[in-house]
């Protein structure tokens, strides 16, 4: 039997500083009623894996935000990637051929890629110190100082970029290729 296709929901701002509460067990339930199976999910920050049996996952997004939103009263940006496209972004990290140390490392997940007018005005001098590279809809961030010390953050990025982006570190981004492809295709 052929693996059925497997994605991976990332979700902003979950479970951050004591705001945004969203018990990870309540949130697999929901992509189960959505029709998602194989649902697992990763430390509390929302990082759902899933697969499905469905063709198309357009609107998904969408969908999952407004169930969120029903269930527990949160507006929650979702952002999805399949299991090849979270894969590729381990393997195409331009940072990691120059030695950088991994927990510098983050990327931005867009939910859509920025026309070439918007990615021109990512000012690359705003956060001295750090360095960032965009390739189509992901984001790559060194940032040596700590993610809380960048000014490169999701609302910049919003503003900047026309589209959501939510931040994942290195370490998040290797285990989720790893459930990914233990999940399926």
């Amino acid at each position: 039997m052929k693996p059925l296709p497997t994605h991976v929901a990332l979700l902003r701002g979950i479970n951050v500083g004591g705001k945004n509460l969203l018990p990870m067990k309540e949130l697999a339930k929901l992509f189960e009623k959505a029709g998602a199976v194989n649902v697992a999910t990763y430390i509390q920050s929302g990082n759902v894996v899933f697969s499905t049996r469905a063709g198309s996952l357009d609107g998904f997004e969408a969908e999952m935000a407004a169930a969120i939103e029903k269930r527990f009263g949160l507006r929650v940006p979702v952002v999805l990637r399949s299991a090849k496209e979270i894969a590729a972004v381990l393997a195409k990290n331009p940072f990691l051929a120059r030695s950088t140390d991994p927990k510098a490392l983050h990327v931005a997940f867009l939910a859509a890629k920025p026309t070439a007018a918007n990615a021109a005005r990512l000012d690359p001098k705003r956060s001295p110190g750090d360095a960032f590279e965009l390739r189509g809809r992901d984001l790559y961030l060194q940032l040596p100082n700590g993610v809380g010390k960048t000014k490169l953050t999701n609302d910049y990025l919003d503003r900047t970029l026309a589209t959501v982006a939510t931040l994942r570190n290195w370490n998040t981004v290797g285990k989720l290729v790893e459930m990914s492809a233990r999940t399926g295709s």
